[in-house]
């Protein structure tokens, strides 16, 4: 047993002389937010590293998304997933938005696009997917209902930093896609998030709607909300930057070792890697079983806990069964046999930089000990 807790994840810290330089510039320069050097240098930086077009920083990932259904005059209904943390509907909700929800493949996890069609009415005007644990949705046939019905895109990339199909960002599919860089994600800026975009014009218009809506001193384009990136962040992600090829190849090696730990177990399952995609293994889930394993998920979890390691059950319960939203199209048991089978079924293990090859085999032993 761990001597020390061990949990889901850590956030990934550069070393702290390097940002105290940066520290020292930002009071040198005394330019706290609102586009000072490091929030441009950081949005140019981003956009070379993630080979995408166009980028706006934003103070997190949930004003982000709330932003980018406004920049595109979302309104009537979405189609979305349940299966994801709860501010992917929120942000919907805060825009009077009607959530409807569509069941997800079991090979992904991410919206299922065979289920989309039946859920499309006259009221719907996008659909939000999510590409769960940097798993990236089925874009191509997503993009071909949303043509073939005029519908807007807008993809929760919250989990998918660095994530590539062949030599393309999953960043580059859709209308928007949005990251966040809160402290749990493997890029962060302590809190913090961006609007990928694909034209200046977006850019302007979402840049606009982040600070207020004004479009210079004495015009305001629209009503805009405060969800701006400050300096603090924007040092810290510019520095974090430096070293996400280290980070990549580290993740790369934890989830070789948990699968080859992990992988004659009765019961447990992993993912299956699509092909000609690059993972930033964000994320830990392994899929439990219970007739095979001989006990339930809940059951692991809590073993786990009691032997000083904190998984999660990413994501249990579905956002669909809270109050807010279980009375809405789509939100019953019956329209989501799937997911609602999967929300009791997966398990994120502790995955971060740093996690030992030690303490990844002492957690693979209680898993298998308790098989």
């Amino acid at each position: 047993m761990p001597q020390t807790p061990i949990y889901v994840t850590r956030p990934f810290l550069p070393p702290l002389d390097e940002f105290e330089l940066y520290l020292k510039e930002i009071w040198q320069n005394k330019w706290l937010t609102n586009k000072g050097q490091f929030h441009e240098k950081l949005e140019r930086a981003l956009c070379d590293f993630l080979g995408v077009k166009h980028i706006c920083l934003f103070a997190n990932g949930t004003l982000a998304l709330i932003t980018a259904l406004q920049a595109l005059d979302i309104h009537g209904e979405v189609i979305t997933t349940p299966f994801s943390f709860v501010a992917t509907t929120h942000s919907l909700w805060w825009n009077g938005i009607t959530p409807v929800f569509c069941d997800i493949e079991e090979e992904t996890c991410n919206l299922d696009p065979h289920r989309i069609e039946a859920m499309i009415t006259p009221l719907t005007s996008a659909i939000l997917p999510v590409h769960v644990y940097g798993t990236p949705c089925n874009t191509k046939e997503i993009g071909r209902i949303a043509k073939d019905h005029n519908l807007k895109i807008i993809y929760d990339a919250a989990h998918a930093f660095g994530v590539k199909q062949g030599d393309s960002s999953i960043c580059n599919a859709g209308d928007l896609s949005i990251l966040s860089f809160h402290a749990t994600k493997i890029f962060n800026t302590f809190e913090g998030g961006a609007i990928v975009c694909h034209t200046q014009e977006m850019k302007q218009r979402i840049d606009y709607l982040k600070n207020f809506g004004f479009a210079d001193e004495v015009t305001v384009i629209g009503p805009g909300i405060n969800a701006k990136m400050n300096e603090l962040q924007a040092a810290f992600g510019l520095l974090h930057l430096k070293y996400m090829d280290e980070i990549f190849k580290e993740r790369e090696e934890i989830n070789t070792l948990y699968r080859k730990e992990l992988e004659n177990v009765p019961g447990i399952r992993f993912f299956s890697d699509l092909k000609n995609t690059n993972y930033n293994r964000s994320y830990m889930p392994i899929f439990v079983k219970k007739d095979k394993f001989g006990h339930s998920r809940d059951d692991l979890y809590n073993l786990l806990k009691s032997k000083n390691v904190f998984s999660r059950r990413y994501f249990y319960p579905l956002i669909s069964s809270f109050s807010p939203y279980n009375k809405l199209i789509g939100a019953s048991s019956e329209n989501l046999p799937v997911a609602e089978r999967i929300a009791n079924e997966v398990l994120c293990l502790p995955i971060y930089n740093g996690l030992s090859s030690t303490e990844i085999k002492e957690i693979c032993q209680l898993v298998i000990n308790y098989c």
